[in-house]
């Protein structure tokens, strides 16, 4: 490895791959980001797609091309790209002793019967479950000891991230009646959906409106069980489309197996996110999905009942920074054991 890290960004001029170029370019122990586009053709320049970044020197985007990766010595391959892709080409890049931390959703999920909902056809099946096998679940409040050193990080869904970074001091705690189920409920901006635009991403469909959707089917659930040890009827999650850009707000509603003080709750999650910079607690004063915008922040507040047995926690975030793109930097800085805060304040 270079004194100083060389990274790469393929799908540069997408949402989350956009913020990741701007962090990475701004990082204080890596050399300037190559980015690609996963697109033949000429190279273009980054403020081509986004003219705010004007005044700060070329951002040439070039086609993808593993040659230039070899020869430009990359030593960690940031691929923010579709599922498949990312299934295709991350066993590709570890062959080529590169690092991969994948934005997408191809290596997060152990369970078969969870990872169906992809619907993969892996050309090697074998080498498909080797590397999965290989594959760390990058959520750092959880998992720092195995990202740190790993080979191939899968950075977790922006409203598994929510959910589970909400739930994971109860359920660690043992306090939870998991017999009466766990509600999620949880709303995100557009830009959730990627910067391609389908039928319910259009203006028309989501300003002035609210809409569930993914119902019991959504490909983040089968991650906060996996996560969080839940079987499947201990948890419904709904997730919604809010007419904003970016944020998410979930709102997770339990019920506790004893009467508990909001004293004894704050303490909980007090202890559990001892030393992790990247998770605020509001203690009973709820989170607002503005407060954590632009930032890689994961916000969580609680209020519980007067008869001390049913608790509602609000969880927030930007998606496409502790859902995204910062998250998957937060994990760049526990691989290579950087400070957990560089680049992202």
């Amino acid at each position: 490895m270079s004194a100083q890290l060389q990274t790469a960004v393929v799908g540069a001029t997408g949402y989350a791959g956009f913020e990741l170029a701007r962090i990475l370019g701004r990082h204080p122990r890596l050399a300037k980001p190559l980015l690609f586009s996963r697109e033949p053709g000429n190279s273009i320049d980054l403020t081509d797609y986004y003219p705010h970044v004007l005044g700060n020197g070329q951002l040439r985007v070039h086609a993808f091309d593993w040659q230039k990766l070899s020869d430009s010595k990359v030593d960690l391959l940031f691929l923010a790209t579709p599922h498949e892709t990312s299934r295709e080409w991350a066993p590709e890049a570890l062959k080529r002793g590169m690092r991969v931390i994948d934005l997408s959703g191809a290596w997060r999920l152990k369970q078969e019967t969870h990872r169906a909902i992809y619907g993969f056809h892996d050309a090697d099946a074998a080498l498909a479950s080797t590397v999965s096998g290989k594959a760390v679940y990058g959520l750092p409040e959880l998992r720092s000891k195995q990202i740190s050193g790993s080979t191939l990080i899968a950075n977790p869904g922006c409203y598994a991230t929510s959910v589970i970074v909400g739930l994971a001091p109860l359920v660690a705690a043992g306090v939870i009646n998991r017999s009466a189920g766990i509600v999620c409920d949880s709303k995100s901006g557009v830009s959730g959906a990627g910067k391609q635009p389908t039928s319910t991403t259009h203006f028309v469909e989501v300003a002035d409106n609210l809409s569930a959707y993914g119902v019991f089917t959504h490909r983040h659930l089968g991650e906060i069980l996996e996560q969080l040890n839940l079987q499947d009827d201990e948890l419904t999650f709904t997730p919604h489309l809010l007419p904003i850009p970016r944020g998410i707000l979930s709102t997770i509603y339990v019920r506790l197996e004893q009467a508990m003080t909001p004293v004894e709750i704050e303490s909980i999650y007090s202890k559990f996110y001892a030393g992790k910079p990247w998770v605020r607690l509001f203690g009973t004063k709820l989170p607002q999905i503005r407060y954590s915008l632009h930032t890689n922040y994961c916000d969580v507040g609680f209020n519980l009942s007067p008869d001390g047995k049913r608790l509602v926690i609000v969880s927030c975030l930007d998606n496409l920074m502790k859902g995204a793109a910062g998250q998957a930097v937060q994990n760049m800085n526990v691989m290579f054991g950087f400070d957990e805060k560089d680049g992202l304040n």
